[in-house]
């Protein structure tokens, strides 16, 4: 079941900048129109808000197309040749500092704390169900904790606005340490886990029985996440064991079915951003701006990373990852079958979007394309553009990622032995050897090198890979810098610094409390 939430019109997000900016103008006010003073008054008003924090999640910056780009190329499983130079150098490290890549996901992620601000400053004030007031309060702290979770993982240091005065009168907000904003990240999913409720099938509200919605278990996940990050690992794995002992989440049979729109907020998906190609208007809303009504609730990851002839491939998956799922085989001694679903490659029996491989790219073509989050199976034959108005959901939080992080904590602890079970779940839907029996007794050093592995697999293409180099400090370890050059000659061309984004340069020049990232 797929939640659509009414993403409220962006008028709520101008409101205190209205009220701050034109006290000293003449007053001729619509009485009509909303203001700062007239909305935040009923819980229906709340609850409008609340669902108002979604709404940057779907936008061009963030989830809709280029959060996957910056995230995807820039890992040593994917790779761009793509005509447009905000793609094709984002993975080679090259971006300008004005370009789109660099600002459209600062102004997504910015859009969305203003909203969640306004949320957190105005909610407790209005009388109304206190569970209700929870819940909307619980879901604008998990996002605002999502939000500078990308925004200081993406760029390091930036500004931090906490309350309505710093998102709208305080401009000149200095920049805050990375760690600083993690330690407020943390917090923010702290509170969420506080207020949220474990499933909204039985609570009494607008909001019952909607599934895609922020749950304790998706702030109990990311507070484990960002824990992680921190390296405070036995904090991490406490939050990873209470998702797991909540006991509604586990994987499901068919690993492809966590990357199309058959099988959306299934029992392995903790926490994924709601897309559709039924709601909403029908223009692609494609660049930076808010939503309007003309806008679909698609996302542009299909046409995106689609295979040539189909789309517009201008993310590629690397051959690297292909010969890593080739390196063992099965119980059956099969490929592992997370390849078939993860890449269109060339065999006789694949097909891309209902045509055979060979019949398209020839027999001899060594290609390999993106294949999660593409529509082949749901809608096959469909050339035209529309067919990449995608409608599938962006899984963010699996629960095969809480398995294996928590075996990573275990691991940095010193129970090495005990991490071997939650690995082999996740190995044991790909069909893999019991990992204990042919891996024995591995040392720390061992099982963090197997997790490289199994991590590598089990999320290439989903944005994973790079965060997982910058927080293992890979590309300041110059073994591992020279190992990355092999695997992806894109690398060759990463300075010291440019792990993170450059700040926009319009920011920088209109806000002398930031200075722009070393390395840019």
């Amino acid at each position: 079941m797929k939640i659509h939430i009414k993403y409220f019109s962006f008028l709520l997000c101008t409101m205190t900048l209205l009220a701050a900016g034109c006290s000293k103008r003449l007053q001729q006010d619509n009485p009509n129109q909303q203001t700062a003073q007239t909305f935040w008054k009923t819980a229906t008003d709340a609850y409008n808000a609340g669902n108002s924090v979604y709404g940057s999640l779907i936008l061009d910056g963030s989830y809709m197309r280029f959060t996957h780009v910056i995230l995807n190329t820039r890992g040593d499983d994917a790779t761009s040749s793509s005509p447009w130079d905000q793609i094709y150098n984002c993975g080679k490290f090259a971006l300008n500092v004005d370009g789109f890549a660099a600002s459209a996901p600062f102004t997504a992620y910015y859009q969305g704390v203003f909203r969640a601000n306004q949320v957190i400053a105005n909610v407790p004030g209005i009388q109304m169900d206190t569970a209700l007031k929870n819940r909307v309060l619980g879901q604008a702290y998990f996002l605002r904790g999502l939000y500078y979770f990308h925004l200081a993982s993406i760029y390091r240091n930036v500004p931090m606005p906490l309350t309505i005065a710093q998102s709208s009168a305080g401009y000149y907000v200095p920049q805050s340490s990375q760690d600083s904003i993690y330690q407020q990240v943390t917090a923010d999913f702290q509170k969420a886990v506080d207020l949220l409720p474990v499933s909204y099938a039985n609570v009494t509200g607008p909001d019952q029985g909607q599934v895609g919605r922020a749950t304790k278990g998706a702030a109990m996940a990311y507070l484990g996440k960002i824990y992680l990050f921190r390296k405070m690992y036995a904090q991490a794995a406490q939050q990873f064991l209470d998702v797991i002992n909540l006991g509604i989440y586990s994987l499901v049979p068919n690993y492809h079915d966590n990357f199309t729109d058959l099988d959306e907020n299934n029992a392995e998906s903790i926490f994924e951003v709601q897309f559709s190609r039924n709601v909403g208007g029908t223009a692609d809303g494609w660049g930076p701006g808010d939503p309007d009504p003309t806008w679909g609730k698609y996302e542009a990851r299909a046409v995106t990373f689609g295979p040539r002839s189909f789309a517009y491939c201008d993310v590629q998956p690397t051959k690297t990852l292909y010969y890593e799922f080739l390196q063992e085989k099965t119980v059956t001694n099969q490929v592992d079958p997370r390849l078939y679903a993860t890449l269109f490659y060339n065999t006789p029996t694949m097909t891309v979007y209902g045509k055979l491989f060979q019949t398209i790219y020839g027999v001899a073509d060594s290609e390999v394309f993106c294949r999660k989050y593409e529509n082949d199976g749901e809608y096959p034959d469909e050339f035209t553009p529309a067919a990449f108005q995608s409608g599938i959901n962006a899984r963010l939080m699996r629960y095969a990622d809480v398995l294996l992080m928590y075996a990573e904590c275990l691991n940095e602890q010193g129970m090495t032995t005990q991490a071997y079970p939650y690995i082999q779940q996740v190995r044991d839907r790909a069909q893999l050897p019991n990992l204990s029996v042919t891996m024995p007794n591995m040392n720390q050093q061992q099982m963090r090198d197997q997790l490289v592995h199994e991590r590598f697999l089990e999320f290439g293409l989903e944005g994973r890979r790079f965060e997982d180099l910058v927080r293992w400090g890979w590309l300041q370890d110059p073994a591992k810098l020279a190992l990355l050059k092999s695997r992806d000659p894109e690398f060759n061309t990463y300075l010291p610094g440019r792990e993170y984004m450059p700040i926009p340069l319009a920011e920088i020049q209109s806000n002398p409390g930031i200075q722009q990232n070393p390395g840019w």
